[in-house]
Order: structure tokens, then C-alpha cells, then sequence
């Protein structure tokens, strides 16, 4: 290369390469084209401008050079790729930011599409609305419209003159002298120019040209047009002529009655002159509204008038619970002072807005009595709270107090022992002497039906709609006193109504105890003889509505009830667990109040304060009560049913249950074992074999009279022991629930170890001394515990060594460095370590990659708005020169117009 400045070496290439100096002597070959001299001249061009700038490649120095091998990225070159990143963003980025505010897509600009409130019918109808108007715009100054056009609908100035003349441009009929045919002088110069020839001539018809056509039916179409357009305007002037008429019509359709002596009557709507517009009305609804108008009636007199109309009303709003509330204790009472009346013969149809002042007698009959009409300023607080007929039964109280006294002494002397917070619970004077004293109560015994006179029912009464709220439960058993148990609900329903918490501050603490005296209703309710389990069945949801409300003094009052129930196991357990007399298992009441806990309050909690004492009292039940009568089995198993139904979501293992109702199977059913040691397991069996148990067996000599069917709780709490039945519902149910346990168990670790013993039990019963039903529950229940057994121990692996390397003990030693090698140094023994520290490697490089892409395309953007602003201010910068350039002529001008006008003046002598 040639030494020397950058621009001597530039034209030494240039000369060395053929592309300056003088032109070569050489022609040029002949059929080379001209095309590829030219890229032979810019490859050559492109070859200089790299070889003579340094700038172009970027070489990348090598710190050990090892011969042999390819290495991509040494050489780059900065120019090229900078160029090649600035195309690609004008090719995408650049498309992007000018097409950012772009909306495509098809906009339905129809009228009324958007709008939800208007019907298709609308739509159209303002459509065609806007239609008709759009039109009517054109044509009020158009004088080439189309309706306005004559000659057949054809406009004059696309008409010829000579169109119609029979003249033709290339006729054979004109001879060699030039002169026109004779028929044509006969039938154009003197036939008048007739649009019809007098005859037509001989010979095929002409075939009408597509021009021709055309014309022939848009002429049809013009005329057929006009004259819908003539049938339109005819019938509006017949419809304005009916309209101008319509006040003579008026007269002789709505003429004065002659019998009626007044002022003259039209009907609203019509006014002198004409109609206007009315408020349209169902086809079925007649106006028959009048107004009475003088002879100067007006239309201002019938605006007036309308201004007195009924005017639609808004829809009623959604009410709040409040007005809900307050709704229906008003509609309940004004129910109960309708009652009331009727009860006292006092006409109902009465204002009962004056506050009863207007009680008047209802008119007498003829076949009436002087018995039942009562004075009408009587004190209707003599009826009281309860029914109706309230006095009639306080004499039949009266005459059967003395039996009623006898019969419930015992009664009044248990009351007397209640607590003050109203729970029917007897609670020992001294705790020392409650544990030694008689088992406590839930709840008052059961009252004794009263004796009714001469053997007759009371005829059943009208419900009253209103009561007070009780503050004890005796207060309720005297509401409910004379009431059917079908109607105790609805009684419960209209005290919550009138007593709703929004109604009054008080009615909270009302609504509290209320839902107290409703539990221990239930108890009173399921004591023996009779309990009406329907009956709490209905009062349920009450009680679950209350506590959702209040669950803190709900929760209270059943610990309550929890506690004494504790009580008196203990006071059982403490007299003797084997002593008939103690009561070491739950009855009837409080079977029902268990059940209902499990009902109202969530059993699947880890802790709960209702929940977890029931638990705990249940287990104690279940491990610490003996069985001695078929009562306790019946009895255990109702809380072994309660236990399934409180663990059917946690599945939390009970064992006590598993325990009781083996050894209920070891009472009842058949077996060959005659002693504890040889019961496979080891679960307790304190009562196996022993004098009260014996009795229990079933007795294989009956078992042909043994029936299978449901057990009844009410049934079996009542039973002898000598019961055969009995036993055999009890064995029943207590297969049932062995199987329905397995099934909750069959997941945990020791299922193996706590129902192996039970399946050798049940596999070694005698089965020939039980009844076929018997025999086929228990045979799908030991194929059911066999099969379950069979796949946990399938499932279970015993424990083995482990297989792999032993985990080293980590070590807290501090590591040194040892080298400089950035490549060593990154290198972790760690594998999952060494793979986390190359992901965040990858991810801070990847992220300063983004980052300078973003800046890259920030900076060219920035650039695209720097020339599109550079532009605008160009092309305003010449705008502006070009407009100051004309006012500066203009200037220019005016100052050469006052110079010569100024030189005139001087010249005329003025100045």
C-alpha cells in the first residue's frame, strides 16, 4: 500500500483498481452487460473502504494463541452490526411505535346498536327515521331529482334531439348521387317527426341494443315510482282533510246527554281543532275520564288537568333485614288484635288505626244469644299471652287443682331446687354432699299429664300470633302449655320475629336466654317415657339459627350442661361403676344433647371449647362406664354411632370405641373362649365372663323367631335383658359399626395392629348358634376386614438399610482460596450449588443484555422523534419565510403606491 496521507492512499487505490484516471483503451465485450460492471465496481468500492478504515474490524487478542483451533467471535466488526441492529429496529420497532395508537378493526356506527334499552322494533324504526331524513335533505333544491324528472324519468340534458328520428349513419338505401332514400323523406322531413311510423315495415324485428334496454326499464321504474309517489300524496291530503274535519266529528260522537243538566263534558285527550298526542293505553282500557269545560275551553285548561293524573311510581327498593324485621312483627301483630276481636264478636272491617277506641258490638241476629256479647270497653288484657281461650281453661284449672297439687308436690320441690340462670339442673347444697348425694338432672322431670274431666278432649283452639318472650323455662312450658306439638315451632318462629335483635336494645339477652330455655326444652322433650324426637327435629333450626348469631353464651350453656353430665359420672363412678343404681351411662337427654352438639358446632377442629369437652367426655364414657344391662350397651353404642359421625372428617382414632364394641360382640354373640387370656390382642375386657354379663348372651334356642330390622334408640333403652330381639339388634349394629370404622381406619400406620385382633374374634365366633342374618353380616364383614388387612400389609415396608452413601455430617470449617483461577474459583463441589451460581450468572447477563437493548431502542426512538420534530420545525420555518416574504412585498408595494402618491402631491402644489 501506498504511503502517505489517508487521502493519498485512497486515490492510489482508486488508480491501482481501474476505477479513476484515464479510461481504458479496451472496448468493452461485446454482450456483457452493463449490470455487472457496476456490481464488479461497488464490490470493488466496498474492498477499499475496508481495507483503508481501521475502525471496521474489531479484533479480539488472544491470551494463549493454540494453533488449529476455530474460535468463533475473535473478529467483529462494530460498523456492520451497529448498521445491521439499526435496520432491524427501522423493519420492527419503528412499524411498531408508528402503528401504536392505531385502532383497526370495523366500528358499528348503525344507530342505536350500543344502546341495550332499545328493542329491534326501535332500532329499525329510527333507522328508517334517519333514512327518510337523510334523503329529504337532498331534495328540497335538487332541480335534477329524480321524482321532478319528465320525460319519463329521463334527464333533458342527456337527451338528443335527433335520438327518436329514424335518421341511420351508414344507410345502403342512399344511392351513388348522394340523395336520400325515398322512404325516409316520406317518413322524417314530411311524416312531422311522429314518434309512431304510420306502418311497420316488412321484415324481421330490430334487436334492441343493451343501451336501449336499460333505458326502456329505467323509464318503467321512473313511472311506476311517480305514481306511488301520486297515491302517497293523495292519501295525506285525504288524511290532513279528516284531520281539519275531526272538530265536526268530535260534535256529533260525544254530544251532550239532554237529560243531564251541567256544564258541557269532553273526554281528556281531545281538544277543539284537532287531536293531539295521548298516552297510549292497552287495547282492552277505555278512558272514560271527563273534565267539565266551558264554552272557552283551551288546551292549557287540559294541561292543567293533567297535571292532577296519576304519576308512575319507582319499584319498591330492597328492603334491609331491619324493615324486614320490623314488617313482621307489625303483620303478627295486627293479626293477634284482629284475633282478639273476632274473639270478643267485634266487627273486623273497623279502623284499627284509632287505636281500638271504635270497638263497637257487631249487629245482632235473630238466632243469637245474649252470651257472647260482651261489654265494649272490656280490658282486652284479660286475655293474657297465651290462647284464646285462656279463661275457659283457667276454670278447668281451677277445678282440677287439687288433683293437680297431689300429683306434682314432688314436682314443685325438684323446681325449687333449679339455679337462677333458669336451667332445670339441681345442683347439690354442698359439693361434698353432691358426690355423695342423688344423681343430678339435665332439666325438670317430665310434668304428669293432667286428668281431664269426664274423659273429653279440648277441642283445638286458634294459635294467637303474638308472646312473650320467656325468661325461664317454665315461663315456656306454660306459653306451649295447651298447644299441639305441630304448632311449638311456629310458636318459637313468631317469638324470634317479635323479639328481633334490630327491634329493641334488649332483645339480645332475650334472644340468648331464649335459645337456652330452647336446649333444655330439648332435654325435657326426650325424657321418657315418651320422647318426641320430631318434635326437636323442628326446634332445630331455631337453636342453629340463634347460635350463629351468639355462639359465646350458646357455647357457655352447653359447657354447662357438659360439666353436670361430667358430674354425675363421676358421682356414679364414685358409688360403684358395677352398682345398678349408679349412673355411669348417658340417657335419652342426654344422648339427644350430645347429638345436638354435633349437629350445631364443627367436629373437625383440632380444638374447639364445645367440641373437645364432648370428646373428652365421650371416651371417658366409653372407657370407664361397665356394662350391666342392655341399656349400657344400647347406650354405648349410640355414642360409638356419635363418635363415627364427630371423626368422619379428622378420622382421628378413638380406641375406646374399637374396645367397646369388641366387647360387646364377646357379650352377646356366641364364642369358645372361656377366659381373658385366651381373647387374642391385648385390649381390656374388665367385664369378660363376669355374673352380670352372663345374662346377656343370646340364647341359640330363639334364634328362628329373630327377626333382622333397624334398631330403635327409644326401643332398646327400654328393654329387659332378657330381650332376645334386643340382643339381636345390638349384635347387628355393633357389626355395622365395626365395618363402618375399618373403612374410617384403613389409612392409618396401625390399622394392622388394631384390627387383627378384632378379625380373629369375629372369625372365631360360633356361627351356627346365630340367626341368617347374622351369619351374612358377619361373613361380608370378615371378607371386608380380611381384604383391608391384606392390602396394608402390602402396603407397609418393613425398614432396611439405606442403599445409598452416607450423608456426610456437615462441616463449619471456613475455606481458603488457594488460587487466582476465576474459572477454579467458581467451581463449587457442589453440584446443585454450581448450577444455582451459574443461574444467576446467566440471569445478571441476560438482564444487562435487556437492559441495553431497551436503552438502545430508547435512544432510536428518541432519534425518530428528534426528526420528526427537526421536520416540523423545517416545514414551519419555511411557511413562515414564505408568508413574511409576501407581506414583505406587499409592504414593498404599499410604500411605493405612498411614494408616488406623495410625489403627486407635491407636483399638484398641496405640499
Amino acid at each position: 500500500m501506498a504511503k502517505g496521507s489517508q487521502l493519498s492512499q485512497l486515490k492510489a487505490a482508486l488508480n491501482k483498481a481501474g476505477l479513476t484516471g484515464p479510461p481504458n483503451s479496451k472496448k468493452r465485450k461485446r454482450g456483457q452487460p452493463l449490470e455487472k460492471d457496476k456490481e464488479k465496481k461497488a464490490a470493488k468500492l466496498e474492498e477499499i473502504h475496508q481495507r483503508l478504515n481501521p475502525f471496521d474490524v474489531k479484533v479480539t487478542k488472544l491470551k494463549h494463541d493454540v494453533g488449529g483451533r476455530r474460535l468463533k467471535g475473535i473478529t467483529g466488526r462494530p460498523a456492520k452490526s451497529k448498521q445491521a441492529d439499526l435496520d432491524q429496529r427501522k423493519k420492527v420497532l419503528l412499524k411498531e411505535y408508528e402503528e401504536k395508537d392505531r385502532a383497526g378493526g370495523i366500528v358499528d356506527r348503525r344507530f342505536g346498536e350500543n344502546d341495550p334499552t332499545m328493542s329491534l322494533e326501535e332500532r329499525m324504526l329510527e333507522r328508517f327515521t334517519k333514512e327518510r331524513q337523510r334523503a329529504s335533505k337532498g331534495m328540497a333544491f335538487n332541480l335534477e331529482d329524480e321524482d321532478d324528472l319528465t320525460h319519463y324519468g329521463q334527464s333533458l340534458s342527456k337527451m338528443d334531439d335527433f335520438d327518436d328520428v329514424g335518421l341511420e349513419e351508414d344507410s345502403d338505401e342512399e344511392d351513388k348521387h348522394g340523395q336520400i332514400a325515398r322512404d325516409v323523406v316520406s317518413r322524417t322531413h314530411f311524416g312531422g317527426f311522429g314518434d309512431e311510423p304510420e306502418e311497420e315495415e316488412e321484415g324481421p324485428a330490430r334487436k334492441k341494443t343493451k343501451a336501449e334496454v336499460m333505458a326502456e326499464v329505467m323509464a318503467k321504474s321512473k313511472e311506476h315510482k311517480m305514481r306511488r309517489q301520486m297515491e302517497r300524496d293523495q292519501d295525506d291530503n285525504i288524511r290532513h282533510e279528516l284531520d281539519n274535519q275531526f272538530a265536526d266529528l268530535r260534535e256529533l260522537i260525544f254530544a251532550p246527554d239532554p237529560s243531564s243538566s251541567g256544564s258541557n263534558m269532553i273526554p281528556l285527550g281531545v281538544r277543539e281543532g284537532g287531536p293531539y298526542p295521548k298516552p297510549p293505553v292497552d287495547a282492552e282500557t277505555v278512558v272514560t275520564k271527563l273534565i267539565p269545560t266551558g264554552e272557552g275551553d283551551d288546551y292549557d285548561q287540559h294541561v292543567r288537568e293533567l297535571a292532577f293524573d296519576k304519576r308512575a311510581k319507582p319499584k319498591d327498593r330492597t328492603k334491609t333485614e331491619e324493615e324486614l324485621a320490623l314488617e313482621a312483627k307489625e303483620a303478627l301483630e295486627k293479626a293477634e288484635r284482629r284475633r282478639r276481636r273476632r274473639m270478643l264478636g267485634l266487627d273486623e272491617s273497623e279502623d284499627e288505626d284509632e287505636g281500638g277506641k271504635g270497638k263497637a258490638k257487631r249487629k245482632r241476629g235473630g238466632d243469637d244469644l245474649d252470651d257472647d256479647f260482651d261489654d265494649p270497653n272490656e280490658d282486652l288484657s284479660l286475655l293474657g299471652p297465651g290462647l284464646g281461650g285462656e279463661v275457659a281453661a283457667d276454670e278447668d284449672d281451677e277445678e282440677e287443682s287439687d288433683e293437680d297439687e297431689e300429683e306434682g308436690s314432688d314436682e314443685g320441690e325438684e323446681e325449687e331446687g333449679s339455679d337462677e340462670d333458669g336451667n332445670s339442673e339441681l345442683e347439690g347444697s354442698d359439693e361434698s354432699e353432691g358426690e355423695e348425694g342423688d344423681h343430678e338432672q339435665l332439666v325438670a322431670p317430665r310434668r304428669t299429664a293432667k286428668t281431664k274431666s269426664k274423659g273429653k278432649k279440648k277441642a283445638k283452639q286458634e294459635l294467637p300470633f303474638t308472646f312473650p318472650c320467656p325468661s325461664s323455662h317454665e315461663e315456656f312450658l306454660e306459653i306451649i302449655e295447651d298447644i299441639d306439638d305441630d304448632d311449638v315451632p311456629v310458636v318459637v318462629q313468631r317469638i324470634r320475629a317479635l323479639y328481633h335483635t334490630s327491634l329493641a336494645a334488649d332483645n339480645k339477652l332475650k334472644l340468648q336466654t331464649f335459645a337456652t330455655i330452647l336446649i333444655d326444652h330439648v332435654l325435657y322433650i326426650a325424657s321418657p317415657p315418651n320422647p318426641r324426637y320430631s318434635l326437636i327435629t323442628a326446634l332445630f333450626p331455631h337453636i342453629l339459627a340463634i347460635t350463629k348469631a351468639y355462639p359465646i353464651p350458646i357455647a357457655r350453656h352447653f359447657n354447662s350442661k357438659l360439666n353436670l353430665m361430667h358430674k354425675n359420672l363421676k358421682r356414679g363412678l364414685s358409688r360403684g361403676p358395677l352398682d345398678p343404681d349408679a349412673k355411669t351411662w348417658p340417657g335419652i337427654p342426654e344422648l339427644s344433647l350430645l347429638r345436638l352438639i354435633g349437629l350445631i358446632w364443627p367436629t373437625s377442629d383440632l380444638n374447639h371449647a364445645v367440641v373437645s369437652p364432648t370428646r373428652l367426655l365421650l371416651g371417658a364414657y366409653l372407657g370407664l362406664g361397665r356394662v350391666r344391662t342392655l341399656r349400657d350397651i344400647a347406650s354405648g353404642l349410640f355414642l360409638s354411632t356419635l363418635f363415627l359421625q364427630y371423626e368422619s372428617l379428622s378420622k382421628r382414632l378413638v380406641p375406646e370405641v374399637i374396645n367397646f364394641l369388641l366387647n360387646t360382640v364377646l357379650f352377646l354373640a356366641p364364642h369358645p373362649f372361656e377366659r381373658v387370656t385366651d381373647l387374642p390382642g391385648s385390649f381390656p375386657s374388665p367385664d369378660f365372663r363376669s355374673k352380670l354379663c352372663q345374662k346377656l348372651a343370646m340364647d341359640a334356642k330363639v334364634k328362628k323367631s329373630l327377626v333382622a330390622r333397624k334398631a330403635n334408640l327409644t326401643t332398646l333403652m327400654e328393654s329387659d335383658d332378657s330381650d332376645e330381639q334386643a340382643k339381636a339388634d345390638l349384635l347387628s349394629l355393633s357389626f355395622g359399626l365395626l365395618g363402618e370404622f375399618a373403612g374410617l381406619y384403613k389409612g392409618l400406620d396401625g390399622f394392622i395392629e388394631l384390627y387383627e385382633p378384632v378379625l380373629a374374634v369375629l372369625e372365631n365366633l360360633d356361627s351356627k348358634h346365630l340367626f341368617d342374618g347374622h351369619k351374612t353380616q358377619l361373613g361380608k364383614l370378615v371378607d371386608s376386614l380380611q381384604r383391608l388387612l391384606k392390602f396394608s400389609h402390602q402396603a407397609r415396608k418393613p425398614l432396611c438399610l439405606q442403599a445409598h452413601r452416607p450423608i456426610p455430617i456437615p462441616t463449619y470449617i471456613p475455606k481458603f482460596e488457594t488460587t487466582t483461577s476465576n474459572y477454579l474459583r467458581r467451581q463449587d463441589p457442589d453440584h446443585e450449588k454450581n448450577q444455582a451460581s451459574k443461574l444467576r450468572n446467566q440471569y445478571k447477563q441476560e438482564r444487562k443484555g435487556a437492559i441495553r437493548e431497551l436503552r438502545k431502542d430508547a435512544r432510536f426512538l428518541a432519534g425518530v422523534e428528534q426528526k420528526k420534530q427537526i421536520e416540523k420545525d423545517r416545514a414551519y420555518n419555511e411557511r413562515m419565510r414564505r408568508v413574511f416574504g409576501s407581506i414583505e412585498g406587499e409592504r414593498a408595494e404599499e410604500k411605493a403606491m405612498e411614494r408616488e402618491k406623495a410625489k403627486d402631491k407635491r407636483r399638484a402644489g398641496k405640499k
